[in-house]
């Protein structure tokens, strides 16, 4: 149990005491378990915790440094990107949108729980980078994995999450869509020196990492409702208008909603807004 509560953190960088409790043992009803493995490895200096902002008895627990470096070569977490929270500084700054995105994968989580799916702790990788050519890069807030099981079959479904907690003005985060259709347009140049760096096979630079590309989630908080569902206005627009967006969008699943309506009707439920129009519905459906 302690290996588990180590790796998680190593692949979510931070979570409380609450969430690894049910992103782990949740058929465990008592959550002390996960309380009595944290306070040793706190005492052997592989964890430590931050009290977020207006709580006075939450822990949100993150790696030291010494803990990063135990877990970094566990199976578990190769191929992970290394951005660790190390200390209290950096973890107080990313203690709301890393605890919101954890809060967003638990919600998948039950979903698949309820439904016979399939998404653990490890299908879900915080912080994924990929270029777009000219040095630019595209940093998604989570790719997510989900395997969803239907009359025995199992279908295998991606997604690129983008957590919205209304810090920047809604063009900013509407903007975000432009630089996913460049990732999903991207084709690497193969003269000059760019040439070594060019894949066995033609064709867009995504497919070294992806057997098709992953649909988009926008998951929206931090603001009213009136607020939340301007934003999601401004994401359709986006897609509508830009056209290499709108030609993403025929291909491509867009969706946006709010993390509150996911989890109190659950992420499979129709709170899922299509960006390029329509009523809402369940994500896999989108």
């Amino acid at each position: 149990m302690a290996h588990q509560v180590l790796a998680a953190l190593g692949q979510h960088r931070m979570a409380t005491t609450a969430q690894l409790h049910t992103m782990l043992f949740a058929h465990r009803r008592n959550q002390n378990a996960v309380s009595k493995i944290l306070t040793p490895l706190r005492l052997k200096k592989l964890v430590d915790f931050v009290v977020p902002p207006g709580s006075s008895r939450t822990r949100a627990w993150y790696l030291t440094s010494e803990g990063a470096r135990l877990v970094r070569d566990w199976p578990q977490l190769r191929g992970r990107p290394p951005y660790p929270i190390t200390s209290r500084t950096a973890a107080s700054l990313r203690t709301a949108h890393t605890l919101t995105a954890v809060r967003a994968h638990l919600s998948f989580t039950e979903q698949a729980r309820q439904t016979g799916g399939e998404h653990g702790a490890w299908d879900w990788t915080p912080e994924v980078s990929h270029s777009l050519g000219d040095g630019d890069r595209l940093i998604a807030d989570a790719v997510m994995h989900y395997t969803q099981v239907r009359s025995r079959q199992r279908l295998k479904l991606r997604a690129f999450i983008e957590i919205d907690r209304t810090t920047m003005s809604g063009e900013r985060l509407a903007a975000k869509l432009i630089e996913y259709a460049r990732l999903w347009s991207y084709e690497p140049s193969s003269t000059g020196r760019q040439r070594q760096q060019v894949p066995l096979w033609s064709g867009p630079h995504w497919q070294r990492w992806y057997p098709v590309f992953p649909r988009l989630l926008f998951i929206l908080t931090g603001a009213s409702p009136r607020s939340l569902r301007n934003r999601i206005s401004d994401l359709e627009a986006m897609t509508g208008h830009h056209p290499l967006v709108a030609a993403m969008a025929k291909q491509v699943p867009l969706g946006a909603a709010v993390l509150e309506d996911l989890e109190t009707g659950g992420s499979g439920a129709s709170v899922w807004f299509p960006l390029n129009g329509g009523d809402p519905r369940p994500w896999t459906e989108l």
